[in-house]
């Protein structure tokens, strides 16, 4: 099936601190901050919400189409995209600015301090969603203001079903666009903390969301997730990691396979639970394209975590 993913494309410059931020700062001057953190590990990781869900669906053997804006600096990741036969002809590239960037120090208790410059996403509204090019499937995912509104708007005039996942976008927009969002969308995607807020701007509650759309998916990390389909709810468990090595990007590794399932005509007991299964698996390696994995692979850790076997 044909997917195209609408979002950001980012380097992630994570850091690490070796020791605790709460040791560093004094909680009565918080009013004249001023501190510095020496971080003797930086790795510089491909990242963004689309890059992510399109690496993880090519390892399912798809063809993911990315549609994103990006920077001066794109070459290396280009470069890593064809190396993952990951299409990138409705990537735009802009030279009078950087692909986004994201700086991220985390410190010995997993907290952490990010700071991100948008760079050329703020220039996603200059895509269009191709009505014509044989687009089954698409994805809303963070991405700049008025590209995620205009690309919802396509995807609808187009007739194109689409999971709108606003992640760290959601603060971008207030009720009433939410709500248009909701009314575009054929099914919803956030984790705890994001559908928290959409309730609350919305003022609409999941069963009035999941009765707008086709369902509305709600992560919540290592407690599983939940699927809002009309008047039901499914609970999906969690699947065990391995080892804990890093959380970013295990949201973008479930929202591909939920795109996957989609794609298949799952049931949604088996697409919710090949999704956690894979965000397990991202999360038992450092960043957020650097995990693999194969369909045979998949398949006997799916029946193994869940004891039945699907067709994969």
């Amino acid at each position: 099936m044909s997917v195209l993913i609408c979002g950001s494309m980012a380097y992630d410059n994570i850091m690490v601190f070796e020791g605790r931020f709460q040791d560093q700062i004094l909680p009565d001057q918080i009013h004249i901050l001023n501190v510095a953190f020496l971080v003797p590990e930086v790795r510089q990781e491909f990242g963004g919400c689309a890059g992510n869900v399109a690496y993880n669906l090519k390892l399912l053997g798809e063809e993911p189409l990315i549609m994103a804006t990006v920077g001066r600096d794109f070459d290396a990741y280009r470069a890593w995209l064809e190396r993952q036969s990951v299409q990138s002809r409705f990537v735009q590239q802009f030279d009078d600015c950087l692909t986004a960037q994201a700086y991220i120090t985390t410190d010995l208790d997993d907290n952490q301090l990010t700071a991100f410059h948008p760079g050329a996403m703020d220039n996603s509204h200059l895509n269009q969603v191709p009505a014509d090019a044989g687009i089954q499937l698409g994805m809303i995912s963070p991405d700049g203001r008025q590209g995620m509104i205009d690309h919802a708007a396509q995807f609808a005039a187009a007739g194109i079903p689409f999971i709108f996942d606003p992640g760290q976008g959601l603060p971008m927009f207030d009720g009433d666009e939410l709500r248009r969002f909701v009314d575009q969308a054929t099914w919803i995607a956030v984790n705890d903390y994001e559908g928290q807020m959409l309730r609350e701007r919305t003022g609409l509650s999941f069963a009035q969301m999941a009765a707008e759309v086709d369902a509305l998916i709600v992560t919540r990390g290592g407690e599983g997730s939940a699927i809002y389909t009309g008047e039901d709810c499914l609970e999906i468990p969690a699947v065990e990691p391995a080892r804990l090595s890093d959380p970013t990007g295990c949201g973008d590794a479930y929202r591909a396979g939920l795109l996957f399932g989609l794609g298949q005509d799952w049931s949604w007991a088996d697409t919710g639970r090949l999704a956690a299964l894979m965000g397990a698996r991202k999360i038992e390696h450092k960043g957020t394209q650097n995990h693999q994995f194969t369909r045979k692979t998949l398949a006997r850790e799916f029946e193994q975590a869940f004891g039945y076997a699907i067709d994969l």
